[in-house]
């Protein structure tokens, strides 16, 4: 597989404080992190500093905030992000994680079966979709808590960012694209399995997924296709919206656990498509 490493997308490894961070990631302490926990004289804030320590390659987001429940999920992250951002914890790879062959047509064959999250990812999902899932019924969309703090920008003349979008209904795919297009995106198409992999294979990268829940012509579904994604370097930072006709709890929960960055509900207005698509991006 070849990835642009030239091409900064909007949320992509060089602008790390800006990314979102989801139940499931683990980190690695640095030299200098593990420096810091051993130092006197630390410049840490004290939550910080429990998170140094807790930081083992092992434990994931939702596990360090079981274990530290006196600090609000938002603020952990906005935590996380300041550790990430002074080069004190770094991202563990996914070969540190699971060890798992990185040939892209393997990882996403559908006889590969991930490993179940872990209770503390799976009960930071819950709390955030107990919030998630009446605003995804009353307005058609949510963002997730792991892109709320993110700064706005605006695009650049003349840019124009790339959509992926991942369904089988053709006059769907007809309409976004149509919408998508009047509003200056640029949109690609992928139905099937050959498709997702040709797509996401091409340089540059899409800088948003919309993704159907429901594939029935890929033998796998949108959850299955979002928790390889998630997974695999390269990929793991492209932002992700899943498209889902149910609006529930679990639905929400399942997409949350497996870095999901918005979900909308259809049938949609194009306006809340847009609105959407921009609000996880972080467009104006």
């Amino acid at each position: 597989m070849t990835i642009d490493s030239e091409r900064v997308s909007v949320y992509s490894g060089e602008n790390r404080d800006s990314l979102p961070i989801y139940p499931l990631d683990v980190f690695q302490p640095t030299e200098k992190g593990e420096a810091e926990v051993r130092s006197a004289q630390t410049q840490c804030s004290a939550e910080a500093l429990e998170l140094l320590v807790l930081i083992d390659g092992q434990a994931s987001v939702g596990d360090l905030e079981q274990q530290l429940p006196h600090i609000e999920a938002g603020a952990l992250r906005k935590v996380l992000r300041e550790l990430l951002s002074e080069g004190l914890i770094r991202q563990s790879t996914v070969a540190e994680e699971t060890g798992l062959n990185l040939d892209l047509d393997a990882y996403f064959s559908t006889d590969a079966v991930p490993a179940p999250p872990a209770s503390g990812a799976s009960a930071s999902a819950d709390r955030e979709a107990a919030n998630g899932s009446p605003a995804l019924a009353r307005d058609g969309y949510y963002v997730s808590i792991a892109r709320l703090h993110i700064p706005t920008r605006k695009l650049a003349p003349g840019e124009q960012p790339v959509v992926l979008l991942i369904d089988d209904d053709p006059d769907f795919c007809a309409l976004v694209s149509h919408a998508l297009g009047r509003a200056g995106f640029v949109v690609r198409v992928a139905s099937d399995r050959e498709q997702i992999l040709a797509e996401l294979r091409k340089s540059p990268l899409p800088e948003l997924l919309l993704l159907d829940v429901n594939l029935p012509g890929t033998h796998t579904n949108g959850f299955e296709v979002l928790e390889r994604m998630k997974k695999f370097p390269g990929l793991r930072n492209v932002p992700v919206i899943m498209t889902t006709a149910e609006a529930t709890r679990a639905a929400v929960k399942r997409g949350l656990v497996e870095g999901a960055d918005g979900y909308m509900t259809k049938p949609f207005k194009t306006d809340i498509l847009v609105k959407g698509v921009r609000a996880v991006l972080g467009l104006e």
